[in-house]
């Protein structure tokens, strides 16, 4: 390959298990594919310390966020809110989260999701950080919840956006940044997406693996394990390219051009 384009992945949970075994490869194997910046996701107490470790561990490439997960929204005790508190004051830490609402599976229920998310939003006002936010089957009180916010935060992004139209039209009203994963390479559940992403704007676009998860149905060889990496996110790129018509190229500019304002991340 002669030229590949610089892309940064918004969501990279690089601390699952899936990659104990060979966590260096994978991030070999990132930086060769173009991959110029990871964002790590904490998603609890234990995840957001891990992430950040693994952050300095793989300097310049990673940086982090720091939140509690819908799902842990039951975990968010004083203390534990005060830890994320503590660890936003990382230079690593980009972002608060990852947060929201998940209606879908509610292993936290909505009351303890809704506590855990306002307090988060709290924390984003208070440091000036962006949100790296999470939505499942909650698009009205998600919204509801981000509007009457919106003021006090800095910018928030919807990561894996999977919802519909009327979802993203009220998101990008709000003026947020829209996360598009693997999901839109998949021929069964995310072909709702591909008329929807000539609606987000070019400087609202932002693109990620969700590693291990969400593995582009896409990819000519599969890896045996099923499992996703960053080093395949330039399948999201080419499905956006072909569902738009715009140059993969540019799609990469603009992505990670996003990506670089978003998370305030260094030039170079």
């Amino acid at each position: 390959m002669s030229h590949t384009p610089e892309l940064i992945d918004i969501g990279v949970n690089l601390g699952d298990k899936q990659f104990n075994r060979d966590r260096d490869e994978v991030v070999e194997r990132a930086v060769e594919a173009g991959i110029k910046r990871m964002i790590l996701t904490g998603t609890c107490q234990a995840s957001s310390e891990q992430v950040l470790e693994l952050c300095q561990q793989y300097s310049p490439w990673c940086y982090s966020t720091a939140g509690i997960h819908p799902h842990d929204a039951s975990t968010a005790t004083p203390e534990v809110l005060k830890s994320i508190r503590g660890l936003l004051n990382e230079d690593k830490v980009v972002a608060v989260g990852e947060t929201g609402l998940d209606f879908n599976r509610n292993f936290s229920t909505p009351k303890e999701q809704e506590a855990a998310f306002l307090a988060q939003l709290e924390m984003a006002a208070e440091t000036g950080l962006p949100l790296f936010c999470h939505e499942r089957d909650a698009a009205d009180r998600m919204h509801e919840t981000l509007k009457a916010h919106r003021d006090d935060i800095s910018n928030a992004v919807i990561h894996c956006f999977t919802a519909d139209r009327d979802a993203l039209f009220r998101y990008l009203d709000l003026d947020l940044y829209i996360g598009i994963t693997g999901w839109v390479c998949d021929e069964r559940r995310g072909t709702h997406l591909w008329p929807l992403l000539n609606n987000i704007p070019a400087n609202r676009l932002m693109i990620e693996t969700d590693a291990p998860w969400l593995l582009p149905r896409t990819l000519e060889k599969k890896p045996k394990n099923r499992r996703n990496e960053p080093a395949f996110l330039s399948e999201v790129v080419n499905m956006i390219s072909v569902q738009t018509g715009k140059p993969a190229e540019l799609i990469a500019q603009e992505t990670t051009a996003n990506a670089c304002t978003f998370f305030r991340l260094p030039a170079g």
